[in-house]
């Protein structure tokens, strides 16, 4: 698979395509300091662990580990403070390493924790699921969570480097794999065409050309829009009602899912502003096909819109569905929203 370039003139990287074993090859010249620390989940440091460190000792790195519990509700200033103490007590530098390896919630948090040290030291993402794969490891957003909602805490900071071994995905369980696919459903309708037509169809048979697409079109989003000024905007499609969902849930609905939720909700209004009713339908029946049953009224979830990070004064940034492949962000008041949803 070749790599894709993301292009931030000082801050360009690669999202690159390989196996753990040459994981260290790759890092080793981007950086010049000799430490590096792993932060990964219990889950995934069973599997992978040893054999990425493996991969970094073998390159001349001085490897740690810090190994946090699996799941969102890890994803915590505690935590974090655990990492950053880490990374203290080892007597990292500015010049030395964190790698993520791990799903979203390590990577948001290893993120937040090497874009904060010292001001800032080297990052590699290492996504081991599908949702990091094709979004959460591109594009810099780190952060953590507090009690009053998701990454209100978090900054922009970009890896030197991404690196995909799609293979571990044959390890992933099945509701992390469907988590993954809540977010691809995303790309599906922002990028429409192959992207759509590989959901449409049978992913796992064209799972790296789908890791691709997905990378490729947010690295394209990113390049144009590094700190969600304008058009990166659109990434959020299906998240203001998804962060509402996964909050309502007390994070035991993941996030992927609770975007698919939000997906199928935004739809709904986006017929209500005119979009295009037939390709509209393909899209509802595209979600449809993966499950697209919120488990909450929307009028339970409208007060938690108001706490979304992206919400401004009395209206939001909004994304819509035109029709498949063409979204778009409309500045809408508070009132406005709920009245698109009854």
């Amino acid at each position: 698979m070749q790599n894709i370039r993301v292009n931030l003139n000082q801050n360009s990287y690669d999202i690159v395509f390989d196996r753990f074993a040459n994981l260290g090859g790759r890092v080793r010249p981007l950086v010049k300091g000799k430490n590096v620390l792993v932060v990964t989940d219990d889950n995934v440091a069973r599997l992978y662990l040893a054999k990425v460190k493996e991969s970094l000792a073998a390159q001349g790195f001085c490897v740690f580990e810090s190994v946090v519990k699996s799941g969102e509700a890890s994803k915590t200033p505690k935590t974090y403070l655990s990492i950053i103490d880490t990374l203290a007590k080892n007597g990292f530098l500015r010049e030395d390493t964190v790698v993520a390896l791990g799903g979203g919630v390590v990577g948001d948090m290893a993120g937040f924790a090497a874009a904060t040290y010292m001001r800032g030291i080297n990052l590699v993402q290492v996504p081991t699921s599908l949702l990091a794969m094709i979004d959460s490891s591109i594009g810099g957003k780190v952060g953590v969570d507090l009690e009053e909602g998701k990454n209100l805490l978090g900054a922009f900071y970009q890896p030197k480097l991404v690196f995909v071994d799609v293979s571990v995905l044959e390890t992933l369980p099945e509701n992390e794999w469907q988590n993954g696919l809540g977010e691809g459903l995303k790309y599906a309708l922002l990028d429409g065409g192959r992207t759509f037509e590989i959901m449409n169809g049978n992913v796992k048979e064209n799972l790296e050309e789908f890791v691709a697409l997905c990378a490729q079109y947010k690295a394209k989003i990113v390049e144009a829009d590094e700190k969600e000024a304008g058009q990166r905007r659109l990434l959020n499609l299906g998240h203001t009602l998804g962060h509402a969902i996964e909050k309502k849930s007390g994070y035991t609905i993941p996030h992927g899912k609770a975007v698919k939720y939000g997906l199928a909700l935004i739809l709904s209004a986006s017929k209500a502003l005119g979009g295009n009713a037939d390709t509209l339908l393909r899209a509802e029946k595209l979600i449809e096909k993966y499950g697209a049953d919120c488990p909450y009224d929307t009028r339970e979830l409208l007060p938690l819109v108001r706490n979304d990070k992206k919400a401004e004064s009395d209206v939001i940034n909004a994304v819509f569905v035109k029709s498949i492949g063409d979204c778009y962000v409309k500045r809408i008041s508070f009132e406005e929203f709920e009245k698109l949803f009854g």
